[in-house]
């Protein structure tokens, strides 16, 4: 141990001079490196949130029923961008703090090359299977043929969207936020300026708004293709770009919580659609308003899990390079700042959601008494936790930022899988629809509750570690005196 205290001495001004990340404020660092993220995180969400306002007033409920049984290969498209970027950022951030520069490389290459060879198969998958996906995922008669129009577009723009969602957490990590940002906001501002050209002037309907999220996902990822050829500041040959097995492996390592969050949430969502279509059609409400409702309500929900995650995402660089240079103070005052920022959104959010449902939902377009009784329910009952819910995602972000794969995964599973998936099933059988809505604030309380208790273990292991590398320290400026 005297050893490795030495080492980071010896080290640490010359780190101080090259990486901001072992010497800036810890509070400035995440002020620059996660409003970077929030807005990207925002922008990305703003992809399905613009389709949504506008499909909404100009196509109308069916239309946004299309997009929520469109929304779980969202999801998947996620999850496999997040597993390859964020395990590619993790672990390029742990070893670039351990000083194994060449290495750190392999691996976000690596990461780099996967992202455009996954984007590729899946999109060919979703057109081969578009209609026994539908199908899988809860679509109606009624709305099958605007599912149909909707994905079968979309589905063009998955490479590029995947390729943007895990390029740009490679991007931060070669410290190069806003650019990242940049990326993101390039094709949302263009995909907003062409929904309204194209649903409204040119008359395409659902169509319209699919090809401007088609067009500005090609313009987010042409720019993250510029930044690896341009204006990287890593070492990064053709070579490194080939994805070697014990790469891909470590990649996974710290990308599978991410990848296994996301894919909890997809399976929650055609769950969700499915139960919500049966017990629809035994209520007031029929089966096509609770799924467009659902569907709209997630959409709000994605605002705040942007700014939630955009906090994870801006401080993973932080926690990652200080956990792998041995700074653990620095790590637990990152994890303490992050939790109240996430603390106080979800506050604001959550009175949002109480108090002004109906005038959410109103900006996604019109509908009958029904439709916004139900959603006013659903946001009051279903969203009551909501000042909590950043907390659960934003620690296995931390978890995987410091190489605690296996914990990672755990925290990710607590709310969707663990929790809510079982409730889902069991209380509408006893309580019908509503069921559902109750289903949500449990799940959260419990999973809120598992994810302080594992990250309060974190960071008491860091604090003794601490303690013990200041002992280290000590005695060997006595010996050598």
């Amino acid at each position: 141990m005297s050893e490795r205290v030495n080492e980071i001495r010896k080290t640490d001004e010359a780190e101080k001079a090259e990486n901001p990340l072992a010497a800036e404020r810890v509070g400035k660092l995440i002020a620059k490196f996660a409003i970077p993220a929030i807005i990207s995180m925002l922008v990305s969400s703003l992809y399905n949130i613009v389709d949504q306002i506008f499909i909404g007033q100009g196509v109308g409920m069916l239309g946004n029923a299309a997009t929520n049984i469109a929304f779980p290969i969202s999801i998947i498209c996620t999850a496999t961008a997040l597993m390859l970027g964020i395990g590619g950022a993790s672990n390029y951030n742990l070893e670039s703090g351990a000083g194994n520069k060449e290495k750190a490389s392999r691996i976000a290459g690596a990461g780099l090359s996967m992202l455009v060879i996954c984007g590729t198969v899946i999109a060919a998958a979703v057109l081969l299977f578009l209609n026994p996906l539908l199908k899988i995922f809860g679509v109606t008669p009624e709305v099958l043929p605007y599912a149909q129009d909707y994905t079968g577009i979309t589905a063009y723009g998955i490479p590029f969207l995947i390729l943007t969602t895990g390029g740009n957490h490679l991007i931060r990590a070669d410290r190069s936020p806003t650019y990242s940002m940049t990326c993101m906001l390039t094709g949302a501002i263009l995909n907003t300026i062409l929904d309204p050209l194209f649903i409204f002037g040119f008359h395409l309907g659902i169509k319209g708004a699919a090809w401007a999220t088609v067009i500005g996902q090609a313009v987010s990822g042409a720019l993250v293709i510029l930044y690896f050829l341009r204006f990287r500041k890593m070492e990064l040959s053709w070579d490194m770009l080939r994805p070697k097995r014990s790469c891909l492996r470590a990649i996974a390592s710290l990308g599978m919580a991410s990848c296994i969050n996301q894919i909890a949430m997809a399976a929650v969502q055609i769950t969700m659609n499915n139960t919500l279509r049966h017990y629809g059609a035994a209520s007031m409400y029929g089966t096509d308003i609770p799924l467009a409702c659902v569907g709209v309500i997630s959409k709000v929900n994605m605002v705040f899990m942007a700014i939630c995650i955009g906090i994870s995402q801006g401080c993973q660089p932080i926690w990652g390079f200080n956990y792998g240079a041995g700074r653990y103070a620095r790590v637990r005052e990152t994890y303490g700042k992050a939790f109240r920022l996430v603390l106080a959104v979800g506050i604001t959010f959550c009175l949002c959601f109480q108090f002004f449902p109906r005038q959410l939902v109103g900006i996604f377009g019109t509908g009958s008494e029904e439709y916004f009784h139900f959603a006013e329910r659903y946001f009051r009952i279903f969203m009551l936790m909501t000042f909590t819910n950043g907390i659960q995602p934003m620690s296995s972000g931390f978890f995987t930022s410091i190489g605690k794969a296996r914990l990672g995964i755990l925290v990710s599973l607590t709310r969707q899988v663990i929790f809510l998936l079982p409730l889902i099933l069991i209380f509408p059988v006893f309580m019908g629809i509503d069921g559902v809505m109750y289903a949500g604030p449990i799940a959260d309380g419990a999973a809120l509750l598992a994810a302080v208790i594992c990250a309060v273990r974190e960071l008491q292991k860091m604090k003794a570690l601490e303690r013990e590398s200041t002992d280290e320290g000590t005695n060997a400026d006595r010996v050598h005196d």
